[in-house]
């Protein structure tokens, strides 16, 4: 079967770990051919190209810089986009004939990209993998509101991308709901779970935790709390500095920030100015290096900003999962990873908008460290079941007769 996979990741080779190029090794396992379409920034300098790399075919599109941008760049690169990838798929792919058109979001821009591969393929099925509910999710940050042009342009182009999709794959139960619930023109047999998933690393990558602790400055008799990824506005970074402030004086636990982003500024300020002794903050670290340090630490953070209506589910959580951490989500009210992670007994929850609900999630751990043992082995348990990158597989190839 010949699949071909649109996306703005950076999916140069599938060696690396994440949800997208686990999904492609699966897919290539199974013997399926797979050809993915990526961006090639104007950044890096490279020219639109198709080539062959571990056994899946990867067409770089040239495009502007639609990552670690300014905004009027990212919005023109994004539009511009659609054009870019029906381009270059029409002079390098034109006589592949596919079977499964797979796409994510964001962005929500491929819509004339699948209606052209759609045409050429009638007899293929075409599957969104929904991360992102744009525009919605701007109007939630206050980016802009819902009667402006932006929205309404947006808003034109996410229902026609829903239309053009046999099948949206979404995240968790509650994003399941918000779409069917905000598109009533869409059925709800095309409607599903289809949750981030990953391949397990080889058990024998465990790395040693005391030498990694050591390196990073890490005390070694105190549960270290992470939280590792974007330091974006969607992770309403102010209420994690508030919380990092209601924790700075406390000698039982450590606190440890990793990653980069827009608002990355306004955590090192603090950090600069506040000095605290049991807090770390480290820029994003290579992929390898972020995984053994993580796997060195006892319970993993997530942060989502209150004013959310749109629920999101972070993959961050499958490292901590993997790595066999519970969690602490603090959230707005309507995603569901808080109140998945407390009904299966692996993490807790609290809106981000309380800090001292926050303080309290932290004590439970801190006051019975057995817990983190325990409520971690739950979570590795629940990924398993739920989260191995052969759940999505199937979940995609059950509608391909």
């Amino acid at each position: 079967m010949n699949i071909i996979f649109l996306t703005i990741s950076r999916i140069w080779e599938i060696r690396s770990r994440n949800i997208y190029a686990d999904l492609m090794r699966k897919f290539r396992d199974e013997d399926h051919h797979v050809y993915i379409v990526t961006p090639y920034e104007r950044q890096f300098k490279l020219q639109t190209t198709l080539s062959k790399k571990d056994g899946v075919y990867i067409l770089g599109v040239r495009t502007l810089n639609i990552q670690k941008t300014n905004v009027i760049e990212k919005g023109l690169g994004t539009i511009l986009l659609e054009t870019q990838f029906n381009n270059a798929i029409k002079k390098h792919l034109n006589s592949v004939v596919f079977d499964l058109i797979l796409y994510s979001t964001p962005p929500i821009t491929f819509t004339n990209v699948v209606k052209n591969l759609k045409k050429k393929n009638p007899q293929a099925v075409s599957y969104l993998l929904l991360k992102d509910i744009f525009p919605q999710n701007a109007v939630d940050l206050g980016m802009f509101s819902r009667s402006s042009l932006f929205y309404r342009y947006f808003r034109k182009k996410e229902i026609h991308l829903y239309r053009h999709s046999d099948y949206i794959g979404c995240m968790s139960p509650a994003n399941v709901e918000f779409v069917i619930r905000h598109n009533t023109f869409i059925s709800q047999d095309r409607v599903e779970v289809a949750p981030n998933s990953i391949e397990l690393s080889p058990p024998s990558s465990s790395p040693n935790k005391g030498k990694i602790r050591e390196k990073y400055h890490l005390p070694k008799n105190k549960p270290v709390f992470i939280y590792g990824g974007n330091l974006g506005k969607p992770q309403g970074i102010d209420f994690l500095i508030q919380c990092l402030e209601a924790n700075q004086e406390r000698n039982d636990c450590h606190f440890l920030i990793v990653g980069n982003g827009t608002e990355y500024y306004k955590i090192e300020h603090w950090f600069e100015e506040a000095k605290p002794q049991n807090m770390s903050l480290f820029p994003r670290l290579p992929k390898e290096d972020y995984d053994a340090l993580v796997q060195s630490c006892d319970v993993g953070l997530i942060f989502l900003d209150h004013r959310f209506l749109i629920p999101n589910y972070p993959s961050r959580l499958l490292s901590y999962l993997e790595y066999k951490m519970p969690i602490i989500a603090a959230t707005d009210v309507h995603t569901d990873i808080g109140s998945m992670a407390e009904n299966n007994g692996y993490g807790y929850w609290c809106e981000s908008n309380k800090v001292e609900d926050f303080t309290a999630c932290v004590n439970k751990y801190v006051h019975d460290p057995e817990s983190i043992r325990e409520m971690g082995e739950r979570g590795y348990r629940f990924l398993l079941d739920n989260y191995l990158v052969e759940n999505t597989y199937q979940k995609i190839m059950s509608h391909i007769k």
